[in-house]
Parts: C-alpha cells; structure tokens; sequence
C-alpha cells in the first residue's frame, strides 16, 4: 500500500508539543493543482470518493454526485471538473431549486428577444456558457418535469434551441449533477423520467455524511478555526480537549456545512486563547437518507439527551426523566446499547485540557 505522504502530497501540518499532527490536505491523492477546490479530511471514506473522482475526471463521462445537504457535492463536482481535459474551459453551476421553474428553461437554454415578457435582448443560457467545459446541474432533483425531456435531449444529440428561437445549436458540455433526493424513489413516484434517470447516472458518486467519516471532524475542526481566526484576527493556540471529543460525538445532521457555520459562530463568541463552548440543542429531527434500526435510533436519542444534561442520569433534571422513564430502566438500556457515563459528559465544563493548534 502506498504512503500516506505518497497519496497526500501537499500536506500542512500543525504540530503539538508531543509531536502529534493535524493534517488538513489541500489536495487529495493525485488530485493537485492551483485553483482545486479545498478538500479536507484523511478517512477512507472520503479516499474512496476521491479514488473515484481520479478515474472518472480524465473521462467525459456524466456523473451523479449523491449525498446529503452539506457533504460538500459542489466541490467534489469542483474538483472532477479541474482534474479533467475541461478545466481550461468554463465551470458554470445552475441550482435547480433556487430558480423559479418558469424561467429555468431560459436560464438553461436561452432565449431570443420578445420570447416572452420582459426579453428586451437576446438571453445566453448556460449550456452555451459551458461550451468546451463543465455544467454541474445541482439538485437535480427538483428539475420540473416538463424540462426534464428537453434535458435528455441536449445530452443525447449535444443540441438545442433557445427559448422562442428556431436555430439549432451545437453544444460541447459535459454535465455532473447532484442531489440529496432519491431519483430512484422519484422514479418509482412518477416524479422523475426513468430515461433521463439512466441518462445522468453513468457514473454515481456517494458521498458519505460526516457521520460517517468522525475521523476527519477534528482535521475539520483545525482548519475552519484556523480560518475563521486569521479572518477575525483573533490569536487561538489551542482548543479544549472536551470541546472536541463533544464535537466528534455530534450527529452534525447539516455535516460539514453546519461544522462550520457553527466554529465560525463558536471563533465569534471566543474571548480568549483556547477555543470552548457547548453544542446548539437539536431542535428539528434530521431526515436520514439511509434505514436506521430502532436501536440506533434509541442509541442515537439517548445520547443526545445524555449531552443536554451534561451526563445526568437521575434527578428532576436528569436524562431518565427527560425520557419519561424510570432511572433504573434507563440504565439497564444504557448497558444493552453499550452506552456508558462517560457518553453524556461530552460537553466541555471546567477543564484545562486542550489541543493545540
């Protein structure tokens, strides 16, 4: 097996002073290069997802990023767009959801002037600006249906006219997209063409949640406190051990985007040397994109009222009687889950542990 310093190559490191090292990459395996999208994290979870983005870039395959919101889609789609053949040409990004669906035909394809109301001029769509690049089509999922077609045409016969034109024209673009939908459940529903389903998943890439990559939470960690830091000129050496441990413990149901939004807030509220704090309360159930069995499920739930009450078991406060249940029951489920004391008092309280930065 190859080194990690052969996979990783450009590496910064942040040494402690027992010699141990934050790694936060830069670039991952052979995917380097000025202008790559950042991408951060050493599991291999995340490896195998950039293996996968090493061997289809080169190719003018389409791909179909799948993942839940947060994971970071947009710049895997990034990064398989500069590591390509295209990446001289444009990078040019439609968010399905975020335009309106009478004007996303136009968005897409372009429209002539008097094609309806309000086209004073001659409107270019994206697909004209990809020409000899990259289109990435993200949530693909809430493209309406009545587009959908015209779709799978543009990417069949590479052409198209616009909005209120007559003139074909020849398009050169090769499209990723991306969702945090099943299309497959869409499909079965009626609420997504089958064809056009096959069209776009030639080459499908899962992107694992952070949930499911905790060991790259505390390479997260350093480098958005870090960031954030230099950006806010606030001198942090160092953040609480317990802070962390409570960091790596959460179910982070926004993964990296709510990681981060939530150490720019924590960088904000610091006053001094050491980074610390306490985790937000869920306030919402997070939707899971995968079936969970109802012990994880009751695993999860316990745990997270464990960390609200600092590790309580008993009393009017304590975990038990937040369930509703009785302090013994909670107990012996806390043995049959394997969860012990130690789970709930994630959150930081007087303590003079802390990792350097």
């Amino acid at each position: 097996m190859a080194s990690e310093n052969t996979l990783y190559p450009n590496v910064k490191r942040f040494e402690n002073e027992n010699g141990m090292a934050a790694k936060i990459l830069l670039a991952a395996s052979e995917i380097h290069g000025s202008g790559l999208p950042r991408i951060v994290g050493n599991s291999s979870a995340l490896r195998r997802v950039l293996d996968m983005v090493r061997v289809v870039a080169p190719t003018d395959a389409t791909v179909l990023i799948n993942g839940e919101t947060g994971t970071g889609k947009e710049l895997i789609a990034e990064a398989i767009h500069k590591y390509s053949d295209r990446s001289s040409g444009p990078f040019v990004k439609v968010n399905c959801a975020a335009i309106p669906a009478g004007l996303l035909e136009s968005e897409l394809f372009g429209h002539e002037r008097g094609a309806y109301t309000g086209a004073v001029a001659r409107g270019i769509g994206r697909f004209e600006r990809a020409h000899r690049g990259t289109l990435f089509l993200d949530e693909i999922g809430d493209l309406p249906l009545e587009l959908q077609p015209k779709l799978l045409r543009v990417m069949q016969e590479r052409q198209f006219e616009r909005l209120g034109g007559s003139a074909t024209i020849q398009t050169d673009v090769r499209v990723i997209c991306a969702t945090h939908r099943s299309l497959v459940e869409m499909v079965d529903e009626r609420e997504f063409r089958a064809d056009l389903f096959y069209r776009l998943s030639v080459f499908p890439i899962e992107l694992p949640p952070l949930r499911e990559r905790t060991e790259d939470i505390r390479l997260l960690v350093h480098h958005f406190v870090m960031d954030y830091a230099a950006r806010m000129n606030k001198r942090i050496t160092a953040i609480s051990e317990e802070f962390m441990t409570a960091l790596e413990r959460h179910s982070w149901p926004g993964n990296v985007r709510e990681l981060q939004n939530f150490i720019e807030r924590s960088v904000i509220l610091s006053s001094g040397s050491v980074l610390s704090g306490t985790l937000p309360e869920v306030t919402c159930a997070s939707k899971s994109f995968e079936a969970v069995t109802l012990e994880e499920a009751e695993r999860s739930h316990i745990l997270q009222t464990l960390q609200q009450t600092e590790g309580t078991v008993g009393g009017r406060g304590g975990a038990a009687a937040r369930l509703g249940l009785p302090r013994t029951t909670l107990i012996s489920k806390m043995r049959r889950l394997g969860i012990n004391r130690g789970h709930g008092s994630a959150l930081p309280m007087r303590t003079a542990a802390s990792v350097p930065i």
